[in-house]
């Protein structure tokens, strides 16, 4: 695939992606990845150290489900949204089939009583495959945030 058609695909992705959290449909978020797949987030001072953990982190599509169950399930947290504001992507190498690529994003959130703030703003960086259906889909999402700081109510995916 040519580098403008990737491209043109990874945004799409990213903006499917980004509709669907900030449409509050969080089912469907988990089916953006691949079955065995990463899901982390972390601030860019622990990526750039390689520290493996994260604030959130999960290693396949399961978990992501058990996620958004607990989200609506079992977890209380002040009603807000998000609204993503994502940049185009910057490709990287193509490695035996996966897209690598970085991709900006800033993230507004909007609580119950109107109030918008900045919550989160950083770079998206993926590895990307096609599955059987030839549909891109994240084998790693590694959401890196530029502060050090995470509000306690780092519910929703970023």
């Amino acid at each position: 695939m040519g580098d403008a058609e990737t491209l043109f695909r990874l945004s799409g992705l990213n903006a499917a992606y980004a509709a669907t959290i900030d449409a509050d449909r969080l089912e469907d978020w988990p089916g953006f990845f691949l079955e065995r797949c990463i899901y982390k987030v972390t601030t860019a001072e622990n990526f750039a150290r390689g520290y493996a953990a994260g604030i959130i982190f999960a290693d396949n599509r399961a978990m992501l489900a058990d996620r958004v169950v607990a989200l609506r399930g079992a977890n209380i947290y002040e009603r807000q949204r998000y609204r993503h504001v994502v940049g185009m992507p910057v490709l990287g190498p193509t490695e035996d089939g996966v897209i690598v690529a970085e991709t900006s994003f800033v993230i507004v959130r909007t609580m119950r009583d109107g109030q918008m703030e900045l919550f989160a703003a950083g770079v998206y960086r993926d590895r990307v495959r096609e599955d059987a259906d030839g549909v891109l889909r994240f084998a790693e999402r590694i959401v890196v945030c530029d502060s050090q700081r995470f509000d306690t109510l780092v519910a929703i995916p970023l």
